[in-house]
């Protein structure tokens, strides 16, 4: 089944609406989808190389807005919606002490934070509950999620066929590998805070 959605992937990548799709996961993932955008941008990559720093662009842009509505749900409804997708992963603990360190850390734990496995939505949600200043959040997160989607583009891009190999030859081991490194953001999450 994944490898069927990797196709797929790969075949819409190639199409005119690749990058409405990226942004689409981009948007979703910074306020409340669970599955990150890089596996959407490396396929767009690996499948049009040439559209490399457009793509990464469009998923910073959309992940940047994606970021505001999750900002605005902190801040505005968590208790209708913030809290009820942190109490869906059972981390509120975590939560209270990740919004802690938003207050006291502010930029700087977003920039972190928005370069790992973290779930981006959890540091949106977050900084809203915490009323960090809206310009600081606008700015840190154009910093972290640009630099990090640069950077997956800039990879794709260089090593695109030798990836793209290594992606089909071990497919299985990439997935499993990739949903880990979901997981590990969760688990992170929760100890880290």
């Amino acid at each position: 089944m994944m490898r069927r959605l990797y196709d797929r992937m790969l075949v819409l990548a190639e199409g005119p609406y690749a990058l409405w799709a990226l942004a689409i996961v981009s948007f979703s993932e910074a306020s409340f989808f669970p599955i990150p955008p890089d596996p959407v941008l490396a396929a767009i990559v690996l499948s049009r190389p040439e559209r490399a720093w457009i793509a990464a662009f469009v998923c910073t842009a959309a992940s940047v807005a994606g970021g505001l509505l999750g900002y605005f749900i902190g801040w505005t409804l968590y208790d209708w919606i913030g809290r009820p997708i942190i109490d869906f992963y059972g981390i509120q603990a975590a939560f209270e002490n990740f919004r802690a360190n938003i207050r006291e850390w502010g930029a700087w734990i977003i920039i972190a934070k928005g370069f790992t496995p973290i779930p981006f939505k959890l540091v949106t949600i977050a900084s809203g509950v915490a009323e960090l200043a809206l310009p600081v959040f606008i700015i840190s997160c154009a910093i972290t999620r640009g630099a990090r989607f640069y950077l997956v583009a800039l990879l794709f891009r260089q090593f695109g066929p030798a990836a793209r190999q290594m992606i089909d030859r071990n497919f299985n081991t990439v997935m499993i590998a990739g949903v880990a490194c979901i997981v590990l953001g969760f688990v992170a999450f929760a100890f880290l805070g």
